[in-house]
């Protein structure tokens, strides 16, 4: 009776009677403030993973198995990529920014990496690339840095950051859901909470 109990525990989901929401976009000034202390730091690895992180909006696990054949076409990095997802097996385009194709191409080259390696090298030999778990690490430590709690913050609030951004100028939610490479748009104003934070935004400017 005890062994069975306990298997049962061990089936309890961890977020079970607790109150979760999606991790929040980083806004404009905390972009530029990371963006900026690892400038500074000359830190090239975390600087071209910041920048891809924001411009692909990927989800951790295939930003962290990006190859340097994903991104370019010989020695030239491209404007544009295209993957295929993990999780969804469906491909999806980004755009890489100037920015971000000047820090990959310093990794590059800092690196020393072919065509076929994987763009952000793992720390420890057992691995080739970043693992999700490193990566979520790193981000935890950008947020530290500028005075954001890392509880609330995650790997998903890079993803979100480009299109929340996008989404508040141009209000398209389809372009949006292109942009994520989402099957289907509910899962796009799910995933993001869109009317939830609109909602919120114009009853905060209600004066009653």
């Amino acid at each position: 009776m005890k062994a069975l109990n306990h298997m049962i525990s061990k089936h309890i989901p961890w977020n079970k009677g607790k109150l979760t929401g999606q991790k929040p976009a980083l806004k404009l000034k905390e972009i530029w403030s990371i963006r900026t202390r690892l400038q500074v730091s000359h830190n090239i690895q975390e600087l071209a993973l910041f920048n891809m992180a924001i411009d692909s909006k990927l989800r951790g696990c295939d930003l962290v198995r990006l190859r340097v054949s994903d991104i370019s076409h010989g020695l030239h990095i491209s404007k544009r990529a295209m993957i295929i997802q993990q999780k969804t097996g469906r491909s999806v385009q980004f755009e890489l920014t100037e920015q971000t194709r000047d820090a990959a191409e310093k990794l590059i080259k800092h690196a020393n990496l072919g065509g076929n390696d994987y763009l952000f090298k793992s720390q420890f030999k057992k691995s080739e690339h970043l693992s999700t778990r490193q990566y979520a690490r790193i981000v935890k430590k950008w947020v530290l840095d500028i005075g954001l709690d890392p509880y609330e913050y995650g790997t998903h609030s890079l993803r979100r950051t480009k299109v929340s951004l996008i989404y508040r100028q141009t209000k398209n939610i389809r372009a949006i859901q292109l942009l994520l490479g989402h099957a289907k748009i509910e899962s796009t104003v799910r995933y993001l909470g869109f009317e939830v934070d609109d909602a919120l935004e114009m009853s905060e400017h209600m004066d009653i």
